[in-house]
């Protein structure tokens, strides 16, 4: 997959693009049966798979930049992509002075006379220029116009829910990491540094890492305890993460913490990948350490439990 860091940069070179359009946040189910309709259309040595995302969010530059959290970091975003078997990703910075193309100069000229459009391929209700003025039939307009071709692909649902990104950021906002893995298509991860804690884990056997997010505009889950998995030294490593405050200890801020389980090794300054698989339970106040700590031995007793008899899904 070719990467390209704005529209300015991308080159056709000779090809036509079957193309889409969009945030594509999280990459979920439907975004990926967008991008298979896409990729399948094209006809080796005459048209090329094109997606044309924005960063930073839209949202992040028209409204308040901490009004929205994201399901997927940049990087994220490109890896998810990466495995879908397109040809080209353009990344256009999303500025206002862009946010203020009409839906006919958007479409006449980036997608027609830079992009070389041949086909463009769209999600359900998707709205686009300024004031997101253009939609499924101004765009069949414009395509009887520049001479291409416009197909919607319906909204992908499961038990009659249209699935969408909004709804996959609701259902972790609630902890509800099972429904949001079938939304996504793949379990949620979350990548960050290591940093020094206060090391009360470890004075009572159980050694925690904490991680700070790469990136402030991460969707971080709802606070609790979450069954998780990383990869160390190309190893599969299980995991115990509390998310939230820390309460019995009076904490002042959210902490994010994973006690590692049958590994202790000193990761501070790297960088790890969490996937989230099930969430255990709310995080509370207990009367003293001890009690905390009794508790996180039955919170590593039940996940055993469930790893043992291989109900976390890998």
């Amino acid at each position: 997959m070719k990467i390209y860091q704005s529209i300015a940069a991308f080159k056709a070179e000779g090809l036509q693009s079957i193309a889409t359009i969009g945030t594509f946040d999280g990459v979920h189910i439907g975004h990926q049966e967008i991008i298979k309709n896409l990729v399948e259309q094209t006809e080796p040595g005459i048209s090329q798979s094109v997606i044309l995302t924005f960063f930073p969010h839209p949202r992040m530059i028209l409204q308040d930049g901490n009004s929205i959290k994201m399901l997927s970091t940049l990087d994220e975003k490109i890896q998810l992509l990466e495995n879908l078997g397109l040809d080209c990703l353009i990344i256009e910075p999303f500025t206002k002075e862009f946010s203020r193309l009409t839906a006919r100069d958007f479409v006449r000229n980036i997608l027609v006379d830079r992009l070389k459009l041949k086909k463009l391929i769209i999600g359900y209700d998707h709205q686009f220029g300024r004031n997101r003025e253009g939609n499924f039939e101004q765009l069949q307009e414009f395509g009887a116009i520049y001479n291409f071709d416009v197909a919607e692909i319906p909204a992908q649902d499961i038990k009659n829910i249209a699935v969408s990104s909004t709804k996959i950021r609701n259902a972790l906002s609630k902890g509800e990491i099972e429904k949001a893995t079938k939304y996504l298509g793949h379990p949620y991860q979350l990548s960050g540094k290591v940093i020094k804690g206060k090391g009360l884990g470890r004075k009572y056997n159980y050694p925690t890492i904490n991680i700070e997010p790469k990136e402030d505009y991460k969707l971080i889950p709802k606070e609790g305890v979450y069954i998780v998995t990383t990869t160390l030294h190309n190893q599969l490593i299980y995991g115990i993460m509390n998310i939230g405050l820390r309460p019995t200890v009076d904490g002042q801020y959210q902490t994010i913490e994973v006690h590692l389980l049958d590994i202790n090794e000193n990761l501070y300054g790297q960088t790890v990948e969490i996937t989230f698989h099930v969430r255990l339970r709310d995080e509370q106040k207990f009367e003293s350490i001890e009690a905390l700590f009794e508790q996180i031995k039955q919170d590593e007793f039940q996940a055993r439990k469930l790893i043992e008899s291989g109900q976390i899904p890998i």
